[in-house]
């Protein structure tokens, strides 16, 4: 199963489909920030705080404290990085250009709103994304990845010192 999802070309046509479903989301869910007037995360924020209490708390205490004392205080810049984070994950796996790292990205931020106590889409979310991560560069071979990671691992300063250390 492995080596069809991260070889197979029609594996790369499924999950081209996938990816730019997952893009197109998270595109969208970003410009309706952007566009949406002055996008805020602090009335979620807190809103994920106080669902750490109760009987039966959906927000993890651990969690509930990172917001409160780390997210809250700088809900500006939260707000600015969820809203853009949307944003250019969206474009990224639309284009299928550094997919991998797009979908860790959405993978992160999607893991973070769970954790924060909302289900959505979500969840669906991260199970398709997983395919994404699973697959690696089959996951962008219909994109823009098809081109440009041949070119960076060529380009790349890191790899031509690493030959040269190896070789001494």
């Amino acid at each position: 199963m492995l080596n069809f999802i991260r070889g197979n070309k029609v594996a790369a046509g499924i999950l081209a489909i996938i990816r730019i479903y997952i893009g197109y989301a998270w595109l969208t869910a970003g410009i309706g920030k952007l566009t949406g007037g002055t996008f805020d995360a602090s009335g979620f924020l807190q809103g994920a705080i106080a669902s750490a209490g109760g009987d039966h708390p959906a927000v993890q205490g651990w969690w509930a404290t990172f917001l409160e004392t780390v997210a809250l205080p700088n809900a500006d810049l939260f707000s600015f990085m969820v809203m853009w984070g949307e944003i250019l994950v969206g474009i990224a796996l639309i284009l299928g250009i550094f997919t991998n790292f797009a979908a860790l990205m959405g993978l992160t931020m999607n893991f973070a709103f769970l954790f924060s106590g909302t289900v959505s889409t979500n969840a669906q979310m991260v199970l398709l994304t997983v395919f994404l991560v699973v697959a690696g560069f089959n996951a962008g071979r219909y994109g823009l990845d098809r081109w440009v990671m041949p070119f960076l691992k060529a380009h790349m300063p890191i790899r031509k010192h690493r030959e040269k250390v190896a070789v001494a």
